[in-house]
């Protein structure tokens, strides 16, 4: 491994950009997206473990829906971290920076039956649909049509999910 060193741009920077976003204008789309892409990888670390650990009658199906929702996660911020770097940020990519900007609070290390596993990922959810709802306001009040468009169409996505357990937690569903 190399013992040289050549930093080309400094973490919680923002540089020139070639799409004509005002340094200014820029700076504040990427403290937007990297609290996005903090929450993104919570979120998805948190489906991965409820993938990993659930059980029961229904296990299969819901094994199959969380590894869907978790690429469909892990998509997201990878297309959120690219953005980033687009609008001359730095995306976060170390565990701490991730854990420290995350404005959503992960479950903790226990395994829980799967309709309270379901319960905390709707709080997490909800939490992230109404932050991205925010950062599509102030990317398009900022002029930056595409990253608005961009968290429109992961804001589909991610609302589905969220759809998707509300019916997992039905009263019919997940059987004892």
């Amino acid at each position: 491994m190399s013992t040289q060193k050549i930093v080309r741009q400094e973490a919680g920077t923002v540089g020139e950009n070639p799409l004509r976003l005002e340094p200014e204008k820029a700076a504040q789309i990427v403290d937007a997206l990297n609290t996005d892409l903090a929450d993104a990888y919570t979120l998805y670390h948190q489906l991965h473990k409820h993938h990993w650990n659930v059980e029961g009658a229904e296990h299969l199906g819901i094994h199959r829906f969380l590894q869907e929702a978790y690429e469909e996660v892990e998509e997201a911020a990878d297309e959120i971290a690219e953005r980033v770097q687009a609008v001359g940020g730095v995306p976060h990519a170390s565990m701490a920076t991730l854990a420290e900007v995350a404005t959503v609070e992960p479950e903790d290390e226990d395994v829980y039956d799967i309709r309270t596993s379901f319960e905390n990922d709707l709080v997490m959810l909800g939490d992230i649909i109404e932050s991205y709802r925010d950062h599509i306001e102030l990317a398009q009040g900022l002029g930056d049509h595409t990253t608005a468009h961009m968290l429109r169409e992961q804001l589909i996505e991610i609302e589905e999910v969220a759809h998707v357990i509300d019916h997992y937690l039905d009263d019919d569903t997940l059987v004892q």
